[in-house]
């Protein structure tokens, strides 16, 4: 798996600041799939489009990993906006990646 970024549409609302997130994750394994789908689908659902997201396999680019001090994959780095997080696991538990991206869940209809 290589390096790969992708831009989603240029939205941004002057409410909302633009994401940048890399995304950390071992080769073609099950919860590297997991993790990259998991982001992809709460990055379209929540973010609109105000984001950029980096997939980085660490088996092809671990300079880049040892650069921001990842020691487990997959992890979540937000990069902007400020401050900068790591989110660890294979993003399943979609609450705990809205709070890490500092964004509120959306309240469900019922």
């Amino acid at each position: 798996m290589k390096t790969r970024r992708r831009r989603a549409g240029r939205t941004t609302s002057p409410q909302r600041p633009r994401y940048v997130l890399r995304l950390y994750v071992t080769g073609t394994t099950a919860r590297s799939i997991r993790a990259i789908k998991n982001v992809q689908r709460i990055c379209e659902e929540h973010l609109r489009g105000d984001y950029e997201l980096e997939v980085v396999d660490i088996y092809q680019n671990l300079p880049l990993a040892r650069g921001d001090q990842i020691f487990a994959a997959p992890t979540l780095v937000k990069r902007l906006p400020a401050p900068l997080r790591q989110l660890i696991g294979d993003m399943s538990d979609e609450q705990r990646v809205l709070i890490g991206l500092d964004l509120r869940p959306v309240a469900r209809q019922g």
